[in-house]
C-alpha cells in the first residue's frame, strides 16, 4: 500500500517512564494516546484512562506498567506494516522509514477496515477488468471452487454466473480437460494452449497459479474463444479449390520467361523424390499452385494432397491441428480424438504454408517427423509412423530469419534440400499475356460468358502495373471484369482505379518512353489476338489458320511458342 492510502492517529504525546500517573491522566485528556518511550514502548490510550485512576497518582508510569503486565506495542514503518510478524495485541507505532520519529499510531481495528477498504478497490479493478476483456477469466481457489466467472463466459459455456459459483469447477467439466487442475497440482504456468472444454467449443487458454507465500492459494485462466475460427479453416480445407489439372499438373502453369521455366523444370525433376521442397516467393506468386503441380505430377499423385496455413491458425491451436490429438486430452469425451493434418495426409502431400509462422516448438517436433517420418499426437504415447511428401512455402527468407533465431536451423537445412523460387509477376512481364487469355477463358467458362476481345490499351495497362499481389491479383483482376462485363469487349472502364491511376502516372512522367513501349508491345499484342483469332476460325487447325494469315506453317508455330499460345 502506498503511505498516503494508509490512515493513522496522529494524536498522541510522548513521556518519559518515570512520569507520575497524575501527568498521564491529565496529557490523556489532551491526546488520544499517551506513548511511553524508553527503550520499549508502551502505548495507553485515553479510553484506558480509567485503568490508570485506580492507583497512586504519584506512581511513575513505568512503575505501573510493571505492576500489572501492561503489553508493549510493536513499532512498524508503512512498508513494513503488512508483514505477518507485526504484532497486534496493542495499537502499533509507526515510525518514518528512516525509523527515526514516530509519526503515528494505528490500532488492530483501523488496520482492519484499512484492509477491506483496500480489498475492495482490488476487487473493483479486478471485476472491472475481467469484465472488460474479450476472454472467458475464471478463477478459483485452492480447492478447485470457483470464486470468479465473467461475462463471457457464461456466453461461452453457457453456464450462469450463479450456477458455478462456489461449486467445484469439475461438476461442469471433466476433471482430466480441465487445465485449471493442472495449475493447481503443478503450480505451472500456461501460455496459448489449445483446449477443449466440451465437445462444442474450441479456446486458446492462459492460465497462471495465484501463489502466496510461495504456496498455491488458487488459479485464474483467461479462455478465448476460437471456434469460429476452427469452423472456418474445416471449412477452408473442405473447399480447397484444385488449381491445376490432374493429367497435365506442370501444363497448367503458365509462363514463357526463363525463371518460371526454370523453376518448372527443377519442379518436374524432384516430383518424384520423395524429399521435401521448399517453395518461395512473393505472397500470390503461384506457390500452391506449383505445390499442387509436383504433387499430381510425382510419386504420390493419388494419395490426398492436405494443405495447412501456419499463418492463419493460432499457435496453441497448430500442433494439434497439425499432430492430432490422443482421445480425452482436450474434451470430457474418451471417445473423441482427432487425426492431424499429417495423418489425413497419408501416402500423400502436406503443404505448409508460410512455415515461417511456425512457433519455434512445434518446429522442434515437426523437424523430428521429418527425419523419422513418425510422431505422436498431442497427449497421446503411441508412435504412429506415415509416410507424407512435405512441400512448405515461405514469403521470407529462411535464412534471415535463422539468423535472427527465429527459425529452427537444422529444420531449415532439412528444407532447403530442394528450394524453388518462383519469381514475382512484375520480373516476369511476358507471361501476362498469357496468364490473361488463360483467365479470359477460365472466368467465362465459369460465368457462361462469351469471351471478350481484350483491347490492347487493357493490355499496356496490365504490363505496366506493377503487380504487387501477383499472379492472384491479376486473376482476380480478370475475373472482375469478365463478371461486370455485359460487352463484348473489355476496356480500360473496366480496370480498377489503381491500375488506371498506375497507368496514367506512368503516361505522364515518361511519356517518350510509354510511346516507345506501346510501339514496340502494340503490334505484338495485335499481332498474338490475330493468331488467336485465326485459330479460332479454324478451330484450332493451325495449318488453316497459317494460310487464313497468310504465313508459312513454321512461322505460325514460331509465333505460337513467341506469345505462349495453345
Amino acid at each position: 500500500m502506498q503511505h498516503e492510502q494508509i490512515h493513522f492517529n496522529s494524536s498522541f504525546t510522548l513521556v518519559e517512564p518515570l512520569t507520575p500517573i497524575m501527568h498521564i491522566k491529565n496529557k490523556l485528556l489532551e491526546y488520544d494516546f499517551v506513548v511511553v518511550a524508553g527503550r520499549t514502548y508502551y502505548i495507553i490510550a485515553n479510553s484506558e484512562c480509567n485503568l490508570v485512576q485506580l492507583d497512586d497518582d504519584s506512581l511513575p508510569i513505568i512503575k505501573w506498567i510493571e505492576k500489572v503486565n501492561w503489553h508493549s506495542s510493536f513499532v512498524s514503518t508503512i512498508v513494513e506494516l503488512s508483514a505477518s510478524k507485526t504484532d497486534w495485541i496493542r495499537p502499533v507505532l509507526i515510525k518514518n522509514k528512516e525509523k527515526e520519529d514516530i509519526i503515528g499510531i494505528i490500532t488492530a481495528n483501523q488496520w482492519i477496515q484499512q484492509l477491506d477498504k483496500e480489498n475492495k478497490k482490488l476487487s473493483a479493478y479486478f471485476y472491472t477488468l475481467a469484465e472488460t476483456i474479450n476472454d472467458a477469466v475464471t478463477a478459483v481457489d485452492q480447492e478447485g471452487h470457483v470464486i470468479y466467472w465473467n461475462t463471457v463466459a457464461e456466453g461461452t459455456y453457457k453456464i450462469q454466473r450463479e450456477n458455478i459459483l462456489g461449486q467445484k469447477i469439475g461438476e461442469h467439466f471433466h476433471t482430466d480437460s480441465i487445465i485449471l487442475h493442472r495449475i493447481l497440482n503443478e503450480g505451472r504456468s500456461v501460455r496459448g494452449a489449445y483446449h477443449r472444454p466440451n465437445n462444442d467449443t474450441h479456446v486458446l487458454i492462459n492460465a497462471s497459479p495465484i501463489l502466496k507465500d510461495n504456496k498455491i492459494i488458487g488459479g485464474i485462466a483467461t479462455e478465448r474463444d476460437i471456434t469460429g475460427i476452427v469452423r472456418l479453416n474445416e471449412e477452408l480445407d473442405s473447399s480447397l479449390p484444385l488449381l491445376i489439372h490432374h493429367e497435365k499438373p506442370f501444363a497448367s502453369i503458365i509462363g514463357v520467361s526463363s525463371e518460371i521455366q526454370q523453376a518448372l523444370q527443377i519442379a518436374q525433376k524432384v516430383a518424384y523424390a520423395d524429399i521435401p521442397v521448399l517453395l518461395t516467393g512473393e505472397p500470390g506468386s503461384g506457390k500452391e499452385m506449383l505445390g499442387q503441380a509436383i504433387h499430381y505430377g510425382g510419386s504420390k499423385n493419388t494419395g490426398p494432397f492436405v494443405s495447412i496455413n501456419c499463418s492463419t491458425i493460432p499457435s496453441g491451436l497448430l500442433e494439434a491441428e497439425l499432430f492430432g490429438y490422443h482421445e480425452g486430452v482436450f474434451t470430457s469425451d474418451k471417445k473423441i480424438g482427432q487425426a492431424g493434418k499429417i495423418e489425413q495426409a497419408s501416402n500423400g502431400t502436406l503443404f505448409v504454408e508460410e512455415i515461417d509462422k511456425m512457433a519455434l516448438e512445434i518446429q522442434e517436433k515437426f523437424l523430428n517427423f521429418l527425419e523419422h517420418q513418425s510422431f505422436y499426437r498431442v497427449g497421446g504415447t503411441e508412435l504412429i509412423t506415415t509416410q507424407v511428401r512435405v512441400i512448405a512455402s515461405t514469403s521470407r527468407s529462411l535464412e534471415a530469419i535463422v539468423k535472427e533465431g527465429k527459425f529452427n536451423e537444422n529444420l531449415y537445412y532439412q528444407l532447403t534440400v530442394i528450394n524453388i523460387d518462383i519469381p514475382p509477376l512484375h520480373k516476369r512481364k511476358e507471361d501476362i499475356i498469357k496468364l490473361v487469355q488463360q483467365f479470359v477463358q477460365e472466368f467465362s467458362s465459369k460465368y457462361k460468358k462469351p469471351i471478350p476481345k481484350i483491347n490492347s490499351s487493357v493490355m499496356n495497362a496490365l504490363m505496366n502495373y506493377n503487380w504487387p499481389g501477383n499472379v492472384r491479383e491479376l486473376r482476380n483482376i480478370v475475373e472482375r471484369f469478365i463478371l461486370l462485363n455485359n460487352e463484348n469487349s473489355i476496356t480500360l472502364n473496366h480496370l480498377p482505379k489503381n491500375i488506371l491511376d498506375a497507368y496514367s502516372v506512368h503516361h505522364d512522367d515518361d511519356q517518350s518512353r510509354n510511346e516507345t513501349s506501346h510501339k514496340e508491345m502494340g503490334p505484338k499484342i495485335e499481332e498474338a489476338e490475330m493468331i488467336e483469332e485465326a485459330l479460332r476460325k479454324t478451330y484450332g487447325n493451325k495449318s488453316a489458320a497459317a494460310n487464313l494469315l497468310g504465313i508459312s506453317r513454321g512461322t505460325l508455330y514460331n509465333k505460337i511458342k513467341e506469345y505462349g499460345l495453345s
